[in-house]
């Protein structure tokens, strides 16, 4: 199988610091022998925060794209130690034109098809230390990004890694309860969304948009918390987190 793996800044990072025992605790679980891995990883500014000695998030744009050329270099060092041995891993910095222009969208198929086949994982993230687009949020902390990926190269899943459950919805006094599978997105559904991650750019609405985009790709979509030990495995089973099944099938 083929799968497609985001993972949000609020795993990566946590408080600007990125979080290797949580990426080898990711990368432990995947069966390098049977399925072939793309990461979208976000993290670039909030670990070129802690590289820079920043307390606070800048909030202009030269600031941002500083922090994520720093950043980009920490995370792309941290993913060559945790395959090393194991898997070649190759670094795509992409914007929003790679998905809009026909010609750079063959290019990007094309790279990506030849890296999977030499058996290299490709390391996605948004090339925030050139595109000021991105860095607008046209991506919505990489979660559009990875739903663009994995239909691009058409994957069997996508998974959201985040640091809740799944989607929660509201369950009167009982508190919260986890939406186990939502095979359409309504408007009702979208509106018991609110709030941002604190270091990223996305939340739970951008995660919802991206698996509906997604599965309507043809692609098996799960968001679940990716702190699970299992949860890679689990959710592919459909044992834990939101799965949204796919729409269409491929012809």
């Amino acid at each position: 199988m083929r799968v497609v793996i985001k993972v949000g800044t609020s795993l990566i990072a946590p408080g600007g610091q990125i979080d290797a025992n949580l990426l080898r605790a990711m990368v432990d679980q995947f069966d390098l022998s049977q399925n072939e891995y793309l990461i979208v990883t976000s993290g670039a500014i909030a670990a070129g925060m802690s590289g820079l000695g920043l307390r606070k998030r800048p909030s202009g744009v030269p600031g941002m794209q500083a922090c994520a050329a720093v950043g980009q270099s920490k995370l792309m060092h941290t993913y060559e130690r945790l395959f090393f041995g194991k898997k070649a891993v190759a670094q795509l910095l992409l914007s929003s034109d790679d998905f809009t222009s026909p010609v750079r969208y063959r290019n990007l198929q094309n790279a990506l098809a030849e890296l999977l086949s030499l058996g290299v994982i490709p390391i996605v993230n948004e090339n925030d230390s050139v595109s000021v687009r991105e860095l607008e949020g046209a991506f919505g902390d990489n979660d559009e990004l990875s739903a663009l990926l994995a239909t691009a190269v058409n994957a069997d899943w996508l998974l959201l890694l985040t640091n809740v459950d799944g989607f929660l919805v509201p369950n009167g006094r009982k508190g919260p309860k986890l939406q186990r599978v939502v095979r359409k997105l309504t408007p009702a559904l979208e509106a018991q969304c609110n709030g941002k991650s604190t270091q990223g750019r996305g939340g739970m609405i951008s995660k919802l948009r991206a698996a509906k985009l997604a599965s309507e790709g043809g692609v098996h979509v799960a968001i679940l918390n990716g702190r699970h030990p299992r949860g890679i495995t689990l959710g592919m089973g459909r044992k834990i987190g939101t799965y949204f099944p796919p729409q269409r099938r491929r012809g």
